[in-house]
């Protein structure tokens, strides 16, 4: 199960860090790892994503430069470090996972919902003007 937290209300051009908790897994090392968000009355959007060995990451056009993706295997949790924040980051941010041990690299399309098959619950973030 995977449990997103971090969530709040921040005024533009602050931080927040979401953090992804997955509990009843010995360890994260074969899970690739995406973070989405959708906000309200929008579609779910990719916004970043790790592959199981960490080597790879993506971001979505509008959050790149201003988010950073990380993972701590042995703490079984992936990070979304999110700086200058914007009011369009509004939205309920959801992580997902995906097992992937034949392949550490497996990277599939941000915007691909159906490549992961376990979800946690959403943590909203909301940013003021």
């Amino acid at each position: 199960q995977l449990q997103a937290s971090g969530g709040g209300l921040v005024r533009a051009e602050e931080s927040l860090r979401l953090s992804c908790t997955a509990s009843g897994v010995a360890g994260l090392d074969y899970y690739a790892i995406a973070w989405f968000r959708q906000a309200p009355g929008k579609e779910r959007e990719g916004v970043s994503f790790i592959s199981a060995n960490g080597r790879i990451t993506k971001y979505s056009d509008s959050v790149k430069g201003r988010f950073t993706i990380s993972r701590d295997n042995g703490k079984r949790e992936v990070y979304l470090q999110m700086d200058n924040l914007k009011p369009e980051d509004t939205a309920v941010d959801y992580c997902a996972a995906e097992w992937t041990p034949n392949s550490s690299t497996w990277s599939p399309d941000l915007q691909d919902t159906k490549a992961f098959r376990s979800w946690g619950q959403g943590t909203l973030v909301t940013v003021s003007s």
